[in-house]
């Protein structure tokens, strides 16, 4: 038997070229459709934020507009006057929650038996710190100094100091003690923080 090929033109499997190209421009076809489809989507995207963006760029410059023209039309005396009128409000708020039960409380569980309260004054500066101002009445100066630390070991009171120390006519130290009180803040109602 021949095994030779005689023919002038040798043969070649054409189909399984024509189906692997045919399959390759399937493939090619169905990239560019998709490609196509996201650039027209992506397009028409475009248009809709290029349009929302015009429209907040035109209402801020509206809003900026009007803010300008409030701000101008604003009277720098009656702003401060009200701001003044606020902070008295705000101080008179603070003086009413000033809670005297607490403050007297507090007094009852530090004063040693051998002093005793002639006044307080409490004041509340612009920046709501209260400061207070105690005179007392004591048989010696250790038994206001007992006061004082006992007054200390609580975390409302710091910084008392004994301003002014003298003996009366009946023989007992009179004394004024100043120093900044923080009452507690009240427990949230509602369970809000």
């Amino acid at each position: 038997m021949l095994r030779t090929n005689l023919s002038t033109r040798p043969f070649y499997n054409e189909r399984l070229a024509h189906l692997l190209l045919g399959a390759l421009a399937v493939v090619v076809v169905g990239v560019s459709a998709i490609n196509l489809w996201q650039a027209i989507a992506l397009t028409g995207r475009q248009a809709t934020l290029s349009a929302q963006t015009s429209a907040a760029n035109a209402k801020a410059a509206a809003l900026r507009a009007d803010a300008a023209s409030i701000r101008a039309g604003i009277n720098v005396r009656d702003l401060q006057a009200t701001a003044v009128a606020a902070r008295e409000a705000n101080t008179i708020i603070e003086r009413r929650a000033f809670s005297w039960t607490e403050l007297f409380n507090r007094f009852e569980e530090t004063l040693p038996d051998a002093v005793r309260i002639s006044a307080v004054r409490p004041k509340i500066d612009d920046d709501g710190r209260i400061t207070l101002s105690l005179v007392v009445v004591a048989r010696n100066v250790e038994a206001v100094n007992t006061f004082i630390e006992n007054l200390e070991q609580h975390a409302a009171f710091s910084g008392l100091l004994a301003t002014e120390e003298f003996v009366d006519e009946d023989g007992l130290l009179q004394a004024t003690i100043e120093g900044l009180y923080t009452p507690p803040r009240p427990a949230a109602k509602g369970g809000r923080p």
